[in-house]
């Protein structure tokens, strides 16, 4: 291949991935937009479809063998670095809770999460269970208070 032929050939390569790297940015675009629009309902089936093609547990940990592109694999030297680090994101486990105060506890685990009432009661009777995943300290702190008033006990790991 001649010089010029192959100048060519990276010009249309560049020129590719300029106008496939606008066409993705409108696609992402146009499918916020349409998210966005959902009603609450369409939201919840949504993610629930979501979580099954990325292959997350319902309220757990991604299901063995389907992994996140930004997820290290369990016993790789990414993940040994990041416990030795200081946690800053925890999980909200709820452990036990006093019987008397289950409605109680329903309605504020709803309050805090986007399910219904029977996914929300579902959750609370599996106790041990995690009821959050991904919680600051700052943003755990009023959650867990208000389920201790209420009789809960909750755990943050």
């Amino acid at each position: 291949m001649s010089h010029h032929a192959a100048r060519c050939a990276i010009r249309f390569v560049n020129l590719t991935r300029a106008l496939s790297t606008e066409a993705r940015g409108q696609k992402v675009e146009r499918i916020a937009n349409e998210l966005l629009h959902l009603n609450r309902f369409d939201r919840h089936d949504f993610t629930v479809l979501w979580r099954l093609k990325m292959g997350l547990h319902r309220y757990g940990a991604p299901v063995a063998g389907v992994l996140a592109p930004s997820m290290p694999a369990a016993g790789s030297p990414g993940s040994e670095d990041s416990a030795a680090a200081e946690k800053t994101v925890f999980d909200m486990k709820l452990d036990k809770y006093d019987a008397a105060a289950k409605i109680k506890i329903i309605k504020e685990v709803r309050s805090f999460t986007d399910l219904g009432l029977k996914e929300a009661k579902d959750l609370v009777e599996k106790v041990p269970c995690v009821l959050k995943k991904g919680l600051t300290k700052e943003e755990a702190n009023p959650i867990v208070e208000k389920l201790k008033e209420l009789g809960a006990a909750i755990v943050l790991e």
